[in-house]
């Protein structure tokens, strides 16, 4: 499965907008861990991925949007997608499954 969605530029922007919404949900783990019990490491080690992974991101989405000549609109929805929590699985299966 994974190998097919490495295939396209299409397989490999979900594959990257379902790490980078993983990494947004790692926060909820890490932000009680720093702010509560004063263990700031995790939450830096998950903070430096998903920046990455954030980049990474937008560059896909803007790539993708050129290439396959996206409406503005679907474009807006793709990139807002990775600032809400969950919004990244939701975007997945209602605007890029067919």
């Amino acid at each position: 499965m994974i190998a097919l969605l490495l295939k396209t530029s299409l397989g490999r922007f979900r594959i990257v907008a379902f790490l980078e919404g993983c990494s947004y949900l790692a926060f909820a783990l890490t932000m009680p861990l720093k702010y509560s019990f004063a263990i700031p490491q995790p939450n830096f080690v998950v903070g430096m991925f998903h920046g990455i992974l954030f980049i990474l991101y937008v560059v896909l989405a803007l790539q993708l949007a050129f290439m396959q000549k996206w409406t503005l609109l679907k474009t807006f929805w793709v990139l807002l997608a990775s600032l809400v929590p969950f919004g990244t699985f939701y975007m997945d299966a209602k605007l890029l499954r067919k």
